[in-house]
């Protein structure tokens, strides 16, 4: 068995669980294990950003000031209900991610698998941001579905991406001068539904706001979201 991340060969701890799966599970090295930043401690209650790397001038009653900024519309507040993520987006995981995404390495999707918490998605539906047709060409698949198919995890393709301007390429404020860029389909699948949003990386808030804006006009319950990296 080797990394899936950077190919060395690892050695799995051979206890029950390993034994009794019907198949081997997908295994970091420790060297990975270690890079990887996972989002500890106390978070903002919306985005589930890491308030200790911010000044308290920048927290509200355990709100970060981006969160609060956006609940300062009516047209934003309470769309998205809470976040969570799993890693800081540090120098390693944005090269993991890079050669998932760009560059076609689809088994790195299965190094995250082992992190996500023992209730993910529970008693809700799982609604994967989805790519536009040009960008799933480019790619050949939907990242956050490849993590989703890793961890066994049904969910249901209900949107559809209007444009394909990548998000990467736009500045912080163009980011959140936000634009209807969902269109759904299925509307009856969400109805009066809990929903979960899975995207890749939380950076502005932006898309998941945008799909979530959506869901919640079709008649959604409640939308909350999880991404691998903040």
């Amino acid at each position: 068995m080797i990394c899936v991340i950077c190919l060395t060969p690892v050695t799995p701890d051979f206890n029950w669980t390993y034994l009794l799966s019907k198949e081997p599970e997908c295994y970091l090295c420790i060297g990975c294990k270690e890079k990887l930043q996972v989002i500890m401690g106390e978070t903002c209650q919306i985005c589930g950003r890491p308030l200790d790397l911010l000044e308290a001038v920048h927290v509200e009653e355990g709100v970060c000031h981006d969160c609060c900024r956006w609940n300062e519309s009516t047209e934003w507040k309470g769309i998205l209900e809470a976040n969570q993520s799993l890693f800081l987006y540090n120098d390693f995981l944005k090269e993991t991610i890079a050669r998932f995404k760009y560059r076609g390495d689809f088994r790195i999707a299965a190094s995250f698998v082992s992190f996500l918490p023992k209730d993910f998605a529970k008693n809700k539906v799982v609604v994967p941001i989805p790519l536009s047709e040009e960008r799933l060409y480019e790619r050949g698949f939907n990242q956050v579905e490849a993590v989703l198919f890793y961890a066994k995890v049904p969910y249901l393709n209900c949107m559809v991406r209007l444009h394909s301007e990548k998000q990467s390429k736009k500045t912080r404020k163009e980011r959140l001068q936000i634009e209807n860029i969902f269109k759904l389909e299925q509307k009856e699948s969400i109805m009066a539904q809990d929903i979960l949003l899975v995207d890749d990386i939380y950076t502005t808030g932006s898309t998941l706001r945008n799909a979530a804006k959506v869901l919640k006009e079709a008649g959604a319950k409640s939308i909350t979201s999880f991404t691998i990296a903040r």
